[in-house]
């Protein structure tokens, strides 16, 4: 066994020179690591296996000098059975950490979207789904929906979500107005009308939101950003022009959908208004057409801005 151990302390050490000589020509036919440079292999073939060799042949010298011809040919040979050895230990290593990695992604998802689904459930947020429409959908609701799946389909999911919250507070106010009214009542179709033009203004809004998410899709901020940046000493005048005039327009743009964002959020602020007016109205007496008119005259306030949401500014 000493006699295997120092035979190929010799062979180990006099291949270095070859494959530091290969490693220096070419580094990817002497690593297993294909992206190492020279400097790796001078630290492989130059130090590290010859310090190796040496504590092979120091280690041998226990059973005095003898070199075996088989440890000798092992050890002329062993670098190049190592190196496709390791590359696929490599790879192994790779692959496992990288599904480690999309275990821990996909865990910390699922967390997140439980969280969030969780957040929905106790906030009382209903949402679309933007495959299929609810069974139960009138116009209004089907409207809701194709603004759902144009920003979904615009990848702008963020947005979408402000689609959910309308669909909430419509609902959430329909159901309070059944709860005080009786349908065909005057109270009942002037309140529910109204609940409706306020939905229609927010649809508006968000149909603006998906045209102009629609036009910035097909650019690459990331990409402008990294030529505006790291890259920026090696473009010429003319396209830096032209990338900032890019970043320009989409900076304006998102700050047009910002504001019909900010306009979204005014209209599910009426309807918040609408559903606590609702909601404080004594129903209890007899539904006569006077009470019918106090009724709306409680929504007054909510009347005289309903407008507003219904015509929004371009």
């Amino acid at each position: 066994m000493l006699e295997f151990l120092q035979g190929a302390s010799y062979g180990l050490f006099l291949s270095c020179l070859p494959w530091t000589l290969v490693g220096l020509i070419n580094p990817e036919l002497a690593l297993p690591d294909k992206t190492a440079g020279r400097l790796q292999v001078l630290l492989r073939y130059a130090l590290a296996a010859p310090f190796i060799s040496m504590l092979m042949w120091l280690t041998s010298l226990w059973g005095g000098f003898g070199v075996s011809l088989v440890g000798w040919l092992a050890g002329l040979v062993a670098i190049a059975v190592e190196i496709p050895l390791e590359r696929r230990l490599r790879h192994w290593y790779r692959g496992w950490r990288q599904r480690r990695q999309d275990i821990r992604i996909r865990r910390h998802q699922r967390q997140k979207m439980a969280q969030r689904e969780q957040q929905r459930r106790e906030s009382g947020l209903l949402e679309l789904d933007p495959e299929h429409p609810p069974q139960d959908a009138d116009e209004v609701v089907l409207a809701m929906w194709r603004a759902k799946q144009g920003l979904s389909n615009a990848g702008r999911k963020d947005l979408a979500e402000q689609v959910d919250r309308l669909y909430s507070r419509y609902r959430h106010v329909l159901t309070i107005l059944d709860e005080r009214f009786t349908p065909g009542e005057l109270a009942h179709g002037r309140a529910q009308q109204l609940v409706v033009d306020v939905c229609h203004g927010a649809q508006d809004n968000l149909e603006a939101m998906i045209a102009q998410a629609r036009g910035v899709r097909g650019m690459d901020v990331a990409y402008i950003q990294r030529r505006l940046g790291s890259e920026a000493a090696r473009l010429s005048a003319s396209e830096t022009d032209a990338l900032r005039q890019r970043m320009a327009l989409i900076e304006q743009t998102e700050q047009s959908i910002r504001q019909l964002a900010a306009r979204h959020e005014q209209a599910l602020t009426a309807l918040d208004n609408a559903a606590v007016s609702l909601s404080r109205l004594d129903t209890s007496r007899p539904r006569t057409a006077q009470s019918a008119e106090v009724a709306c005259g409680e929504l007054r306030r909510f009347v005289e801005g309903a407008e507003r949401y219904r015509h929004p500014q371009r």
